[in-house]
């Protein structure tokens, strides 16, 4: 009679146990606040993989931070395939964030925490700056797009409005804060003057 053989999934690799290890303590607990030692010890792996794969902590929460920026642009981009117009691409961004702040381990953004925990220049705050970036331009992009007559300001009052919703959520325990922005957003998104008004 023929052995029947086992099939178990491929074994992560060190870099994607590094990273799963910090996107949980990280987020849950603070980036300072979690030592190299929980982390290792967390993924499962020798101290010598973190430091051949990432080569510091810093680059670690550098990676962490990229890591949960490739998670929000997928959510958005998921919201964004269902929107037919610039209007609506606006406020999918928010439809978006709802859908982060419903999830139950949401403990607000990580890049704020992040920042307030890290000295100027490190790569948290790098980090912080090239998503806010995204955002800003994906807000800007579409306010083009909806023939609004100055774009940049009103991608500003939208990532107010987003960042506000942010807080709210993280501070207060509130899901419903994205709800909040998005109502609001709609108010600046229809009043805003049209180029050639």
């Amino acid at each position: 009679m023929r052995e029947m053989t086992r099939t178990s999934a491929p074994r992560r690799s060190a870099r994607e146990r590094l990273l799963t290890a910090a996107n949980e303590l990280f987020y849950r607990e603070g980036v300072h606040t979690v030592g190299i030692d929980r982390i290792i010890e967390h993924a499962g792996v020798a101290k010598a993989s973190l430091y051949n794969t990432f080569g510091s902590k810093d680059e670690l929460v550098r990676a962490y931070l990229e890591f949960r920026h490739d998670r929000v642009r997928r959510r958005v981009e998921r919201h964004l395939a269902g929107s037919a117009t610039p209007r609506d691409r606006l406020l999918a961004v928010f439809d978006a964030q709802a859908e982060g702040f419903a999830h139950p381990d949401y403990n607000g953004c990580p890049f704020i925490s992040a920042c307030a925990e890290s000295p100027e220049g490190s790569s948290a705050e790098r980090a912080a700056r090239h998503y806010r970036t995204w955002l800003r331009d994906l807000f800007t992009g579409f306010a083009a797009e909806a023939g609004v007559a100055d774009p940049s300001a009103l991608a500003r009052q939208l990532h107010l409005l987003y960042d506000g919703a942010s807080v709210a959520a993280g501070l207060d325990g509130d899901p419903t804060a994205a709800a909040a922005a998005r109502t609001a957003a709609v108010t600046f998104i229809d009043t805003a003057p049209r180029a050639g008004d």
